[in-house]
């Protein structure tokens, strides 16, 4: 029986038990309950939707989709996608092989009604910080809104106001019982998943192309054209505005949709310390600032900051977030802020109960799209309603803070949380937990099980409408804290001939070419991402080699013969040491994240450093992780020593191809500043590792074994051969790996290649501090005697050593150097109450 029929035979049994989560809106804790399946309709057979597919839809069987729930890992895994539950480290973004698909009939009354609900949102933002008639009129009580924190203060004022604040919105539905959509929340302020909905669909088209070329489906690329031409066309008065995605950085929950999204559109991803307030308007920061003038101004923010977040002067004052003085440039009109800072008060839950007559006082219209109902305890009725379903032990009722998540009193006891809300009622609400829609999920027991289903929808205002995206965002939850598993969503054309998001072929704005400078802290992100790709290269070289040597010595833990020993010298110089055992050494140094130096490390730091310029990257960026991700998992598995080996060299292999990936990358300042970390790196590591292994003479015959495992570690041991016909002499050794210049791992060449890529930043001149200190280095390295250097004295090369340490020394320093005219965006930030507990220390 295939995976469709089954789950279609076991959800038309009356006496199903749904495994439902708990403590989550939309849980079937009584299995008695009716519910809406989105498949399968109560006489056994498949939805309309589903049948215009059943064709190749009935005939997926377990073992296809178990292939294809493998490929979808895979893929995920090589884009990068990643989510991170509050305070949880990133985990892998989860799709479901099965999508939730809709016919033109269901989604037309869903369509109209979102775009009604998006214009009505609108319409209340204009009202509460404009005129306010809601409030006069006792339309919507005060205690809803000014007690809510989303209501920004610092705009509520008629010179700040803006006829169209919300831009795009997003909205949580669920369907009841009777297959009705019933509005749950509502997402304004930073509304996510619009890259993660895009990324399914990328994904699913590729591992179900039979399913999704047999469906009629709407694409949802022009939805992401019109959105593009919508943030430029809010810069109203502006030839040619300058739109930037403003983030709140690499370790935002959602970090991989905003970069998906700035990449999509062709914006700039920024951060709150990309960017300053100046003369009133928004400008991104220029290095060397606050010396350099600023040039690029921004005129449109997509904002993904809460807006508390955003202007520390006036907002939080501990945020390190936002932009000091933005709020103001909202308020003089001088920047568009997508959506506007004061749409965080529409996600307040009281107001769903008022807007039904909200709907009517504004837009003299019925509210089309039902939300869930709740219960305002501000109001007596409602509060006596809540609190009598508290004392009964009501499993059904939901209660929730207004501005706080549900967490925040899930484990309350009965009476604690009714002596909360009647302490303060007008900041809870009560909700019933409606029996939400279920729908099939796959799991790898072979069978689809029913869990209960969330859509987001999102609606864009486009020309002079809103227009819902067709699709959107499905995602089902075991259990409340756990990262979600989602779903494409398919809604079928009504015939073969309709456009695309019924959307018409959206001609491209005549705007000018733009060529936008990466911030300071982005070049920042880039230098140290060449840096700890190399480094992580070097060590993987050095490890792979010594490994080599111990095999072919016989692998003895105790006493390990002297080549191999000085290797491991070599290693303990650039990561410590952790164990005495040298296979668990090696695992140390490819599995431990948390040892500095260790090729685990520098892949840690050299992800973290690309996440912060994912927009600029190539999405084979990713693969390059995904293929190291699958090297640790093969090597945790095993505890084989061959299996090291085995890793070590898939990892290197995957760091040598972000090579290949950064030689596709236009030769921007930001790939120069790739490729100046990488060259800086390669030779503080060439140092280092002549220091482990050439200072000391060990007898003629070690000092070859050594000096030829030493030229493996360095990449050069072929040309070497090839150039000195197998001799080797200390000599020979340093100057290939000192001053020969046609040798890509060589100090010389490494500073060349540095020089080069110093001159090509906008703050060089010539004679910046990083390029006289090179100028320096190359100086000394050109009046090198490498013959003198390869001599020794009671068996110690002395001069050789000192040369090292200085050559290590100057090379640190131009690290410095590079940061302070490159990357300084003037002193760190403070947060205010700081700033005046220095100021009340110096009074006293």
């Amino acid at each position: 029986m295939t995976v469709l029929r089954d789950y279609a035979a076991t959800v038309s049994q009356a006496t199903l038990p749904l495994i439902a989560p708990t403590g989550l809106q939309g849980s079937l804790a009584l299995a008695s309950v009716s519910r809406y399946d989105e498949v399968v309709a109560p006489d056994g057979t498949l939805r309309p939707a589903w049948k215009a597919m059943a064709s190749v839809a009935l005939s997926l069987t377990p073992e296809e989709l178990q292939r294809v729930d493998g490929e979808i890992v895979r893929f995920l895994a090589d884009d990068g996608v990643t989510y991170a539950p509050p305070g949880g480290a990133p985990q892998p973004w989860l799709l479901d092989p099965v999508p939730l698909v809709l016919d033109a009939a269901t989604w037309a009354h869903l369509e109209v009604g979102l775009a009604q609900r998006a214009e009505l949102l609108n319409a209340v933002l204009v009202d509460l910080y404009g005129e306010q008639t809601l409030l006069s009129s006792g339309v919507l009580p005060a205690a809803t809104v000014f007690a809510h924190s989303g209501f920004a203060r610092p705009v509520a004022r008629a010179s700040a106001r803006d006829v169209q604040p919300l831009l795009l919105s997003g909205t949580d539905l669920g369907r009841d019982a009777d297959g009705e959509w019933r509005v749950l929340s509502d997402r304004v302020q930073a509304p996510s998943g619009l890259g993660f909905a895009m990324q399914n669909r990328r994904v699913i088209s590729q591992v179900l192309p039979d399913l999704f070329q047999e469906s009629n489906l709407h694409r949802m690329e022009p939805y992401f054209a019109a959105l593009r031409v919508a943030l430029i066309a809010s810069a109203e008065g502006v030839d040619d505005p300058r739109v930037v995605v403003l983030s709140p950085g690499a370790r935002s929950e959602t970090a991989f949709d905003q970069a998906f999204l700035a990449n999509a559109l062709g914006f700039p991803l920024v951060q709150g310390s990309d960017l300053v307030v100046r003369d009133g308007w928004v400008w991104t920061k220029p290095a060397g600032w606050p010396a350099t003038t600023p040039t690029e101004r921004v005129d449109v923010v997509l904002r993904r900051v809460d807006a508390e977040w955003c202007d520390p002067l006036e907002m939080r004052a501990d945020s390190r977030l936002g932009v000091a003085g933005l709020a103001e440039a909202v308020r003089r009109g001088r920047v568009r802020l997508v959506n506007g800072l004061g749409a965080g008060v529409l996600e307040n839950p009281a107001l769903l109960p008022f807007l039904p007559a909200v709907c009517e006082h504004l837009l003299g219209e019925q509210l089309r799209l039902s939300a869930v109902p709740t219960w305002w305890c501000g109001r007596p009725d409602d509060l006596a309603h809540v609190l009598s379903r508290i004392a009964a032990g009501d499993e059904d009722l939901l209660v929730r803070p207004i501005d706080r998540p549900r967490a925040a009193v899930a484990d309350l006891d009965p009476d604690e949380l009714a002596a909360r809300i009647t302490a303060a009622p007008h900041r809870f609400v009560g909700q019933d937990l409606l029996p939400l829609s279920q729908a099939p999920v796959w799991r790898s027991s072979g069978a689809a099980d029913a869990r209960p289903l969330v859509l987001r929808a999102f609606a864009l205002r486009y020309g002079s409408a809103y227009r819902p995206l067709v699709g959107g965002l499905a995602s089902v939850r075991e259990e409340p804290d756990e990262a979600p598993t989602t779903k494409d969503v398919w809604v079928l054309k009504a015939t073969e001939t309709d456009t695309d998001q019924g959307l018409p072929e959206i001609a491209p704005l005549p705007l000018g070419r733009a060529v936008p400078t990466p911030s300071p802290r982005a070049l920042e992100d880039m230098f140290w991402a060449g840096r700890y790709a190399e480094r992580a290269e070097d060590l993987l070289r050095l490890l792979l080699t010594t490994q080599a040597q111990f095999d072919q010595s016989g692998g003895q833990p105790v006493a390990p013969d002297e080549p191999t020993r000085v290797l491991l010298g070599a290693l303990r110089r650039l990561a410590g040491s952790r164990w005495t055992d040298p296979d668990a050494e090696f695992r140390s140094l490819l599995l431990d994240g948390t040892r500095a130096g260790s090729a685990a490390h520098s892949i840690a730091c050299l992800r973290n450093s690309l996440e912060g310029v994912r927009d600029q990257l190539s999405g084979d960026t990713w693969r390059v992780f995904s293929g190291i991700d699958r090297a640790t998992r093969a090597l945790r598995a095993s505890t084989r020593a061959h299996r090291t080996a085995e890793s070590g060299g898939r990892m290197l292999t995957c760091i040598l191809s972000f090579q290949g990936v950064t030689a596709s990358m236009m030769r921007d300042s930001g790939w120069h500043m790739i490729e100046a970390g990488r060259m800086l790196e390669r030779a503080l590591q060439i140092c280092h590792l002549l220091a482990a292994t050439a200072v000391d003479r060990r007898g003629h015959r070690v000092d070859r074994e050594v000096l030829e495992t030493m030229l493996t570690a360095a990449e050069s041991v072929v040309t070497h051969r090839r150039r000195y016909r197998g001799s080797v002499r200390t000599a020979d050794a340093l100057e290939l790996l000192l001053l020969d210049r046609d040798n890509p791992r060589s100090i010389a060449f490494a500073l060349a290649e540095l020089r080069a890529h110093l001159a090509a930043m906008p703050a060089s001149t010539g004679s910046t501090r990083p390029e006289r200190l090179l100028h320096h280095v190359e100086g000394a390295l050109r009046a090198t005697d490498v013959v003198g250097l390869a001599a020794s004295v009671d068996d110690r090369r002395g001069d050789l050593e000192q040369w090292l340490a200085d050559t290590i020394s100057h090379l640190e320093q131009i690290g410095v150097s590079i940061s302070h005219v490159h990357f300084e965006a003037g002193p760190p930030a403070v947060p205010l109450s700081a700033l005046a507990l220095i100021e009340e220390m110096v009074g006293t």
